[in-house]
């Protein structure tokens, strides 16, 4: 009597050749979309920007608007970009990706464009004498640099970008006694939750 072929031995169903370029298909499709995209976005490196910023925005508030709160806010902006810089080039070897590649150009170049025009705009503003609109104009641009650029990094800087430019919308909308306090909602508050969502999610 010829015994019953059991579950366990018989043989595997042969995967067609379709079902393999599929598979091949979607790991370059996938391979191909990392490597376009700017993944060294720091995350404890944005947190600990935002740290600096609630600490600036506790100082500036002693000032009302002039030299010694714009030096402030000045000083902070150049302490914030040592600290990013910092952090990418150290998310970067320690995740043993290049710091110069396509998606780090694309990147730097997408948010260079409205930095540059809220500087623009600010030095336009200081020497109108209209210092108190300079807070929503900071936030408003910085928030569309970020989403410019996140267009070439992982999702959530996109979503923190629209965050800052909604935020810098309300910011032309309240009294300009709050400039210190909306800065370091913005700039801190949103910078620390997003950099521990990023640095949890995306590797530091």
């Amino acid at each position: 009597m010829v015994e019953r072929a059991t579950a366990s031995s018989r043989p595997e169903r042969p995967v067609s050749v379709a079902e393999r370029a599929d598979d091949n298909l979607r790991f370059i499709r996938e391979t191909m979309e990392r490597s376009h995209l700017f993944t060294s976005v720091p995350g404890y490196g944005g947190a600990l920007m935002g740290l600096t910023a609630v600490g600036a925005a506790v100082i500036a508030s002693q000032y009302s608007f002039g030299g010694e709160w714009m030096t402030i806010w000045l000083v902070e902006a150049v302490l914030a970009l040592l600290v990013g810089i910092f952090a990418i080039w150290q998310k970067t070897k320690s995740s043993d990706s290049p710091l110069v590649s396509v998606a780090a150009k694309k990147f730097a170049l997408s948010f260079v464009p409205p930095a540059v025009c809220g500087a623009a705009i600010t030095y336009g503003l200081w020497q109108s004498g209209d210092q108190a609109l300079m807070v929503p104009v900071w936030i408003s641009c910085y928030g569309a640099a970020v989403a410019c650029s996140g267009i070439f990094s992982v999702r959530t800087v996109p979503v923190m970008g629209w965050s800052f430019i909604v935020a810098g919308l309300l910011a032309f909308l309240i009294p300009s006694t709050n400039a210190d306090l909306m800065m370091g909602l913005t700039f801190g508050a949103l910078h620390i939750v997003f950099g521990i969502f990023i640095g949890r999610r995306h590797g530091g």
